[in-house]
């Protein structure tokens, strides 16, 4: 019983252990990207949605492109998410709203 318990402790262990190797990974690479500018440096978004969704299809392709963990890819991955945003922001302002 007691080498059970052993294997169950170690076990935990070695998901903490990965848990925060995850969590300093994370912390890393928002710690790069947000002294990078932010939102001054970029450029306003369209109002139609039909231009929004054609710079989201853009912006995936580069996501796509681009080498895993690499700069460029989450750059793309962050200008993806700030399209989705304005893209919820003129459907909800829609008459009647999209959502």
């Amino acid at each position: 019983m007691d080498n059970v318990k052993a294997v169950g402790e170690a076990a935990a262990k070695a998901v903490v252990d990965v848990a925060q190797g995850a969590i300093e990974a994370v912390a890393e690479t928002v710690a790069a990207v947000g002294g990078k500018g932010g939102a001054a440096d970029e450029l306003p978004l369209p109002e139609d949605r039909t231009q929004l969704l054609a710079l989201h299809r853009e912006a995936r392709r580069r996501r796509d492109a681009a080498p895993e963990m690499s700069q460029a890819r989450a750059d793309a991955a962050f200008e993806i998410e700030r399209i989705e945003i304005q893209v919820a922001r003129v459907e909800r302002a829609m008459d009647p709203p999209l959502v």
